[in-house]
């Protein structure tokens, strides 16, 4: 239970104290796992003082006063940031962590678990433990597995060694002290546990206090200052770095806008490393294979991973293709955004992960990456569906560009004056019969007549459609300007995938 003061002691010296007058919560009080009540940063200068309730993630001392870093309880974790004293209303009574006996002894503060799975770019895991296999990979792997470093003479100071995927993965937790819980926790310290997620790949099972702190703050990326979003595992250096210079051709980053001016006059790179089979006024498809391109596949997840978070990270890139998508001007190809898809897929997923960078979004790129993968499914000849479970702007960008494609095709044939199935419109589309069922069922287009289920559409819906359509016209893809040949991999080179 929180104590109150009517008088407060005389404080040590350097310690912050609760305001003046105020007779709530001390800053002592204050510790990792706590819920205080936040301000949120005003968009306008007239608004008035909004309070939310924030759990307290991580403490540290900037410039010689307490700063604490907050995730507010029910928003997405891109808003997580680190805050001042000032803007914690220490008035009202902290909500302290629940304490559970763990063992015979000791008691330990546990944070909530949200599953995730280890192997892809942007893969999901299984299973509580923070440590599983992909489902549909040809190789089991250990969460303990030692992963070879490569070469020093092949890489640069720079060039990082882990790769990239992206939502909530956070698992087990920490005591009062900080020690990380878990099976691991005798042999991993968070030292060892943030070294090896940088060095090897591998994920372990007390991940979660490391990835729930964001580590970089704002990136350079071309002509744009970006504010990141989420923890990425770059190196440690980078974390103290105000701005982290990223070239916006090769990837690779720099502590200091000299660091990379220096590389930029040597820089020759002006497009992604990789086949272009797609190219249409501006924008162009890259696709490169990440067996081939290890080093700049990498440096692509690790950005990527800034703006993910319901994906994991891990080494090996080798099981998949990469899509950039870029816009080319007289200075070359800018990257805009990309997907991922394996190379071989036992569930049928066309696409693993996709990001539209924050600079580019909500400029329909999102749904070109999307109608491109399908457009590789129609080639492919196949039926294909994204990896489950999508994030929040996932999960949005699919599902209207599901509703677009499907809305239109029933309008057609409705001209046509012909009848569709399910099955047909799968057939098409190259959407998955699932994921076109979930469409029909949000749209409330289902409807029971005569003892059938037929599909009808509202004025509503098509009101909505013809408004998409007309956003969108400038953004479509023209599969006459596809130059590609579905890749075929033998058996062999899945061997060790």
């Amino acid at each position: 239970m929180t104590q109150r003061f009517s008088a407060s002691p005389s404080p040590r010296p350097g310690t912050p104290t609760h305001r003046a007058g105020t007779p709530g919560t001390t800053a002592l009080e204050i510790v990792v796992g706590c819920k205080v009540f936040v301000e949120v940063k005003k968009e306008k200068k007239d608004e008035a003082r909004e309070f939310r309730k924030a759990e307290i993630l991580s403490v540290r001392t900037h410039n010689d006063k307490p700063e604490y870093y907050v995730h507010f309880v029910e928003f997405n974790k891109r808003l997580d940031e680190w805050v001042g004293l000032e803007r914690i209303d220490l008035a009202k009574e902290i909500e302290r962590p629940a304490k559970k006996r763990n063992g015979k002894g000791g008691n330990q503060f546990r944070d909530s678990d949200t599953s995730s799975r280890v192997g892809s770019p942007l893969r999901e895991v299984t299973g509580r433990s923070g440590v599983g296999t992909t489902v549909g990979q040809k190789r089991k792997i250990s969460a303990l597995e030692d992963i070879p470093t490569p070469n020093a003479k092949a890489t640069t100071p720079s060039t990082p060694l882990v790769e990239a995927t992206g939502e909530d993965y956070e698992d087990g937790g920490t005591p009062g002290n900080g020690t990380p819980l878990g099976p691991l926790a005798a042999t991993f310290s968070k030292e060892q546990e943030i070294e090896r997620l940088r060095t090897s790949g591998s994920m372990t099972q007390s991940h979660s206090e490391i990835s729930r702190v964001k580590n970089l703050e704002r990136i350079h990326f071309g002509e744009y200052d970006v504010d990141t979003w989420y923890f990425s595992p770059y190196p440690q250096e980078y974390s103290d770095a105000a701005v982290v210079y990223i070239c916006e051709f090769c990837l690779f980053h720099y502590i200091s806008e000299r660091q990379l001016r220096r590389h930029l006059q040597k820089c020759t790179v002006r497009h992604p490393p990789g086949n272009e089979i797609y190219r249409c006024d501006d924008i162009s498809f890259f696709e490169i294979d990440g067996n081939k391109q290890k080093t700049y596949c990498r440096n692509l997840c690790l950005l990527s991973k800034l703006f993910l978070d319901h994906k994991t990270l891990y080494y090996d890139v080798d099981p998949f293709l990469f899509y950039i998508m870029c816009q080319q001007d007289e200075f070359g190809c800018h990257m805009i955004g990309y997907f991922s898809k394996e190379k071989e897929s036992t569930e049928g997923y066309n696409l693993a992960c996709i990001l539209t960078l924050p600079q580019h979004q909500r400029k329909g790129f999102g749904r070109l990456l999307i109608a491109f993968s399908y457009e590789l499914s129609k080639k492919e000849g196949k039926v294909g569906s994204p990896e489950k479970p999508l994030s929040d702007l996932g999960l949005l960008s699919y599902r209207s560009y599901w509703t677009e494609v499907i809305v239109e095709l029933l309008l057609e044939m409705k001209e046509l004056n012909e009848d569709i199935t399910i099955e047909d419109i799968s057939a098409r589309t190259s959407i998955a019969t699932t994921d076109i069922l979930q469409t029909l069922q949000s749209l409330c287009a289902i409807k029971p007549y005569k003892g059938q289920q037929i599909l009808c559409l509202s004025d509503g819906v098509i009101a909505s459609y013809h408004k998409t359509k007309e956003k969108h016209k400038n953004r479509r893809i023209d599969e006459s300007f596809l130059k590609w040949t579905p890749p075929h991999f033998t058996s062999n080179q899945l061997r060790y995938i």
